[in-house]
């Protein structure tokens, strides 16, 4: 029964053609049986106020008028059809598109077509029946009918808009829920870009610089050259485990089959360090103030640290030196990363051009900080973040 109701919500001109149907199988007597009326007429009439029916809920308004056209007709030509008392089956559509304009069309064309209709009914009472107790009666049923139309319309007409406007919203929801899924898919792809560029980064140049200081020492020095293989491995292992955990997030839909490992915070820049040092680089780490810090917060610090040295490594040239400064404020956390190396002019350029420094950037302003990079005065280059502790 339910998929009847739908079809024919979905097909409105096969429910309309039903009710022309009746009306009009009710109104095929009155035009064969009739005396004192030419036939065409009748005709004519009948199939002005019935076929409209038809297609009234795509053309309310041109429908409407035709059948109201067809009224007047009627009204002119035979009026007084049966006693006095000229009621077609076919009349019964004025009231039928009284209530699909006032429906479909709105109050201000419904008061227009009323005004209309009560007009040709005072017309037809007192020019076709006459002052009479019957002609009152009639004329207050039809307006009783006409008022139920309009009441029904009414009504309808407020379901109409009520599930336009509903649908409506529901379309404006899934846009925005659609929306919202791609800007939060643009912001996890950004954020895994860092951390692969992050991890990659800093795991090749440690790994170039040991290679190289590997391949000088693998004759004078054997023991030196071994230690720094044991490093190239050491930072291989970690690389591989950090890409096994971010492309693990990236495959697992419910993140089921991802083996997690804890973020690096700040707690973790000594060990960095010490890294950095085993590959040649001579790094001074000082900290200051409470360093328990939001865990967000302590992974951005971390990765500004470790780029910022990766670009010592490829950058500051051979016997340079870096220092870290971590410092610990009541509402923020200073970070200056600052090495004495030489650098050539090519190499700041890529430096401040490259993904490194933007992603350093794109981290301070995710955080809701601020960061600086550029050539010390004294020779060397310099990293300088300021990240609240409660992001504005």
């Amino acid at each position: 029964m339910r998929r009847l109701s739908l079809w024919m919500r979905a097909h409105p001109v096969f429910g309309d053609s039903l009710i022309a149907g009746v009306l009009l199988m009710g109104d095929v007597p009155l035009m064969i049986e009739a005396d004192g009326v030419p036939r065409p007429v009748l005709v004519l009439v009948g199939l002005m106020m019935i076929v409209p029916v038809v297609f009234r809920r795509r053309y309310p308004l041109a429908s409407a008028y035709v059948v109201l056209a067809g009224g007047a007709l009627q009204l002119f030509t035979h009026g007084d059809l049966v006693d006095g008392l000229a009621l077609r089956p076919s009349d019964f559509t004025l009231a039928v598109t009284l209530y699909t304009v006032v429906a479909y069309s709105g109050r201000r064309q419904g008061l227009i077509y009323t005004a209309f209709l009560v007009l040709g009914t005072f017309v037809w009472a007192l020019w076709r029946m006459g002052a009479s107790t019957e002609a009152a009666f009639v004329t207050l049923f039809v307006f009783v009918i006409f008022a139920f139309s309009w009441a029904l319309g009414e009504f309808v007409g407020a379901r109409r808009a009520y599930h336009a406007e509903l649908e409506q919203r529901l379309k404006l929801l899934e846009t925005e829920r659609d929306q919202q899924a791609r800007i939060a898919v643009g912001e996890e792809r950004s954020r895994i870009a860092r951390e692969l560029h992050d991890v990659v980064a800093h795991a090749v140049s440690v790994m170039v610089v040991q290679a190289d200081g590997a391949g000088y020492a693998i004759r004078s020095d054997p023991e030196l050259a071994a230690a720094a293989v044991r490093t190239i491995s050491d930072t291989g292992r970690q690389a591989l485990t950090e890409l096994r955990r971010l492309l693990g997030v990236l495959r697992s839909e419910d993140g089921s089959d991802t083996q997690w490992a804890p973020q690096p915070g700040l707690e973790d820049l000594s060990e960095l360090a010490e890294n950095v040092r085993a590959a040649g680089l001579p790094v001074r780490l000082e900290t200051y103030g409470d360093l328990t810090v939001p865990t967000g917060l302590g992974l951005g610090v971390y990765r500004i640290v470790q780029e910022a040295l990766t670009n010592t490594l490829k950058h500051a040239g051979s016997g340079a030196t870096a220092m870290v400064r971590v410092v610990r404020h009541e509402d923020r956390v200073e970070v200056e990363v600052a090495d004495d190396g030489f650098g050539t002019p090519h190499d700041l350029v890529s430096v401040s051009g490259g993904n490194g420094l933007i992603g350093m950037r794109e981290r301070a302003g995710v955080l809701g900080g601020m960061l600086d990079a550029g050539p010390n005065p004294g020779g060397g280059w310099r990293v300088r973040a300021m990240l609240p502790i409660v992001p504005s």
